[in-house]
């Protein structure tokens, strides 16, 4: 496990625990999120076993985690981490070939799914959004994933149900908006947008925020 420090400034970065266990992804991954200073790795490692730990000494912000490593993989780490209360948000780092572990990781909670690939500047983005209480989606492979959250076709578009006020907050979630985010755009009370996101859930018949961010952006939103 790399050395990290808690940063007692009060305008410290956004703290992240990295999981990986190829070396030279990890050195890159840290290398592109530090630089700015918006951001700081304060773990980073190389197996599920390890992400837990560094999550129980460091209490990052936002974790992001490798899936398919050695020993304790990373959906079982992930899985442990969700279930816990008060737990940092967590993304899945993957490559463009998606695998099966996709749909389980949506269902135990992760906030979303990024492209080791991604710009520099998106993935900091990414997880800023993240520590904001965002969803965060590439783009690129939500036609990917859409299939495997729904049964058979995606439905090809919101259901004319909604409100206006509803398609708002829901093109908000699309963006990977934080309910606060929502709510400051829409002129709201963060408690209000709350609302309107436990309902958007049980129209779209969609387990969380990123399920409803996914079938959002499937529809162009």
């Amino acid at each position: 496990m790399d050395r990290g420090e808690h940063d007692g400034d009060t305008r410290a970065p956004v703290r992240v625990v990295l999981a990986d266990d190829e070396p030279l992804m990890l050195a890159g991954l840290r290398t592109v999120l530090e630089v700015g200073g918006s951001v700081r790795v304060v773990a980073a490692v190389g197996d599920g076993a390890e992400m837990l730990v560094a999550v129980e000494r460091y209490r990052p912000d936002v974790v992001l985690a490798d899936v398919q490593m050695p020993g304790v993989d990373g959906l079982a780490a992930l899985r442990v981490l969700c279930a816990r209360a008060g737990a940092p948000p967590a993304a899945v780092l993957t490559t463009f070939d998606l695998d099966d572990y996709v749909t389980e990781a949506l269902r135990i909670g992760v906030q979303g799914f990024l492209l080791k690939d991604a710009e520099p500047a998106a993935l900091v983005r990414a997880v800023l959004d993240l520590a904001a209480g965002g969803a965060v989606l590439d783009p690129r492979i939500t036609a990917r994933l859409l299939p495997r959250l729904v049964e058979g076709a995606p439905p090809p578009g919101p259901p004319p149900g909604l409100t206006m006020r509803e398609r708002q907050v829901l093109a908000g979630l699309a963006a990977g908006e934080s309910n606060a985010s929502i709510a400051g755009r829409l002129g709201l009370a963060e408690a209000t947008v709350k609302k309107y996101v436990s309902a958007l859930l049980i129209k779209l018949d969609a387990e969380n925020r990123v399920q409803a961010a996914l079938l959002a952006q499937g529809w162009g939103m």
